[in-house]
């Protein structure tokens, strides 16, 4: 509850200061004097395209808040290390030489970067750490509240299986990539709730994320469980579920099993109306790439009580302790509130969802 707590807080202040344009203003509202005008430039570097979120919401979001707070003066220099590290890493020194005014960094190997850091440290460049919390000396971390998105997975996959779940029921755990310090924090929020309750049968850490990885791993389960002995999926995202649905499939399952996610993607609602997968884990692209942008642009221009608002929490990392911290809180999505979330916040039209096979399971749960 605390930590729902303060995300909601957190999300209604940065809303807030968006709304009254204070995060543009050139000094009222802050003690510090700004060391920049609107002429700034942030560096964003995102980890991978096989998540269409990247592309989709986080970079366009960033782009056009850093413009609208910035009087169209500031820019975005944006690369994507495709699942990377080394790629990543050159993208950063780029960034350096090119003397960014600040970085936002989503991080495909949060410990493999911390030395790029460090030198964007040395050469004057703030680093905020944006979704994965990138080790090394960063200036904040904006993300979602990862261990809370574990818990409502696991809680969801527990009601799915409703009176028939016991210590008995086999359940097959498909965690994210281990150089994803994320993945541990779901990992860890998931098995709060599943322990005692299930048997673990198999548990995968999935490198890169991959969904083709997610469906070798899953085949395996498959063949050392039986097929029509696993009770339940956690997939720790979308587009791991995905390649979890076709091993399936391609077993000879016809009746899925409850299946969880996360990230909301079109193709994951599409498969929550049609039965393929249970839940996805629905979580506020705006309100996370808006806040980065407004705490990336406070920081330059030194506002600092604007910023501090915006870090009300703290966090800590392998490599340094109270992190100024924005954790955004998050929504279990099914069939019951599509409407109510991706529809109602312009995430996707009813039109983009219930495309030709999925008309008739769309128009029996009223999005028509």
């Amino acid at each position: 509850m605390r930590r729902i707590a303060i995300a909601v807080a957190a999300s209604a202040l940065s809303v807030s200061l968006s709304a009254c344009g204070v995060l543009g203003a050139s000094s009222s509202g802050s003690t510090a004097r700004p060391t920049k005008g609107n002429d700034v430039t942030v560096g964003l570097l995102l980890p991978e395209k096989a998540n269409t979120r990247y592309e989709s919401f986080d970079y366009p979001i960033i782009k056009k808040q850093v413009a609208a707070l910035t009087g169209n003066r500031g820019k975005v220099s944006y690369a994507n290390a495709e699942q990377d590290a080394d790629k990543q890493a050159a993208q950063m020194q780029r960034m350096i030489d090119d003397k960014v005014d600040i970085i936002l960094l989503d991080a495909v190997d949060s410990h493999a970067i911390a030395a790029q850091v460090k030198k964007a440290k040395d050469a004057g460049i703030p680093v905020i750490a944006y979704d994965r919390l990138a080790e090394g000396p960063i200036d904040a971390y904006i993300s979602f509240d990862n261990e809370l998105v574990g818990e409502v997975q696991g809680r969801s996959l527990l009601d799915a299986l409703g009176g028939g779940a016991d210590s008995s029921s086999k359940i097959v755990m498909m965690n994210g990539s281990p150089t994803d310090p994320n993945a541990k924090q779901f990992k860890s929020g998931a098995l709060s709730e599943l322990n005692g309750k299930v048997t673990i049968a198999k548990s995968y850490d999935t490198k890169d994320w991959k969904p083709e990885n997610a469906q070798a791993n899953m085949t395996a389960a498959i063949e050392a469980i039986g097929k029509d002995n696993i009770a339940a999926v956690y997939s720790a995202n979308d587009a791991m579920a995905g390649g979890i649905v076709k091993a399936l499939e391609n077993a000879g399952v016809t009746k899925l099993p409850p299946i969880t996610g996360q990230d909301a993607e079109l193709a994951a609602v599409q498969r929550i109306v049609a039965g393929e997968q249970y839940m996805s884990v629905y979580k506020s692209y705006a309100d996370e790439a808006a806040a980065a942008a407004q705490m990336a642009v406070a920081k330059v221009q030194g506002h600092e009580i604007q910023f501090d608002a915006l870090t009300e929490d703290t966090v800590d990392s392998p490599t340094d302790k109270d992190i100024p911290a924005q954790l955004v809180t998050v929504a279990a999505l099914t069939k019951k509130n599509i409407k109510s979330t991706v529809v109602a916040d312009g995430i996707y039209k009813i039109s983009d969802i219930c495309t030709g096979k999925y008309k008739s399971a769309c128009a029996a749960l009223g999005l028509n």
